[in-house]
């Protein structure tokens, strides 16, 4: 075997083993057994919610298990492919299972990083907010962007994307947005993007033709399960209404629907702006619960803490990743130095490179100066 080939086989082997160890793997058929007794159960279904939750967990276990099953084999046969080329002197049959290999390099490393999401909310559905900061018209127009660019990652991938509130800029784009993006390890991916991101390019709203920096600021935190209990005082809450700014014409927002509620001791303050008032305020009311977990979670996992302590105001010196458009292209990640010249990928949603490198950072337990220096 070629060494470039064996050197394939030797990294899917090592990304193997260290998904078999992430997953469990010698408890993983027992674990897949008690799913399967307590589906059987005729009761199960008194609680719907924990029903489907049981039923999440059995099947990610499953479609773990046979991923791994599926990759292995995969590696056994591309093995056996080349030898048996080589030994009959087949270069195609051997060409076609080096790139069989290569392939299956990518998805396997792939796996094992999403392996690495096994965090106590990682699995869960997550809000995303987007708040313009210092610049004006400039960060307005960013902020729409980002909201672009995170839906496009989020459709990549096949999570469902719910636009909860927004406020329109003054000139162009968005002062804030608020979303709610459901699918299998939708916080355990977006969490690393909370922070400050910086945007340099040519102003088009400026007719000198001058180069500006705006900043806007990411917030993301998960959906809470409905089997977490959080209790929330009636007394410590204060819920408004007023007028959403529809779409205008046939769906115009014509009542007082949109529900504001603000927390008290935290100032926490969440909206929704759906057409029902009764909806709306459920809805905040999950948003409003979700946030009071994140805080648990934070005080719980000092990482995560010191990296909303450190979020800061929208502006200089609180910058996680920059996005330079003029007079070069890059974008970079300030944590981890991450960075690719596509400013046009990453702002269409691909942002998978600069999650990765900051979940295996975290994982890696160094700190953002420690990676920094290593680079």
């Amino acid at each position: 075997m070629r060494a470039d080939a064996q050197n394939n086989v030797d990294a899917i082997e090592k990304s193997l083993a260290l998904l078999r160890q992430r997953m469990d793997w010698e408890t993983a058929p027992y674990r897949l057994e008690e799913f399967n007794a307590r589906v059987e159960d005729p009761n199960l279904w008194d609680d719907p919610e924990a029903a489907q939750k049981l039923m999440r967990d059995r099947q990610t276990l499953v479609d773990s298990i046979d991923s791994y099953t599926a990759m292995k084999q995969e590696l056994d046969d591309s093995v056996e492919l080349i030898e048996l080329g080589e030994m009959e002197d087949d270069a195609d049959v051997v060409a076609e299972a080096e790139a069989a290999l290569v392939a299956l390099k990518d998805r396997v490393a792939a796996a094992e990083l999403e392996a690495l999401l096994n965090g106590e909310a990682d699995a869960n559905d997550t809000f995303l907010e987007i708040n313009a900061g210092a610049g004006g018209t400039e960060s307005c127009d960013w902020a729409s962007m980002l909201a672009r660019m995170y839906t496009r990652w989020a459709e990549k991938r096949g999570y469902k994307v719910e636009l909860q509130s927004m406020s329109p800029g003054d000139e162009a784009g968005i002062k804030s947005a608020a979303y709610k993006i459901s699918g299998h390890n939708a916080y355990g991916w977006l969490k690393s993007e909370s922070g400050v991101h910086r945007l340099v390019r040519i102003s088009p709203y400026d007719s000198a033709a001058k180069r500006h920096t705006s900043f806007c600021s990411v917030w993301v935190y998960p959906v809470v399960d409905d089997n977490i209990d959080i209790e929330v005082n009636p007394s410590d809450i204060r819920i408004d209404t007023y007028r959403s700014s529809g779409a205008g014409g046939q769906h115009v927002n014509t009542t007082d629907s949109a529900v504001r509620i603000t927390h008290e001791p935290t100032g926490i303050v969440v909206t929704s702006s759906e057409k029902s008032q009764h909806q709306n305020r459920d809805i905040a009311m999950k948003a409003l619960k979700s946030r009071l977990y994140q805080m648990e979670l934070d005080r719980r996992n000092a990482a995560i803490n010191e990296a909303h302590e450190n979020k800061g105001d929208a502006g200089w010196g609180n910058q996680i990743r920059s996005y330079v458009l003029q007079p070069y292209q890059m974008v970079k990640d300030l944590r981890t130095s991450y960075e690719t010249s596509d400013t046009k990928g990453v702002l269409d949603g691909d942002l998978d490179g600069f999650m990765g490198a900051t979940l295996a950072m975290d994982v890696s337990g160094k700190s953002r100066a420690e990676a920094q220096a290593d680079d």
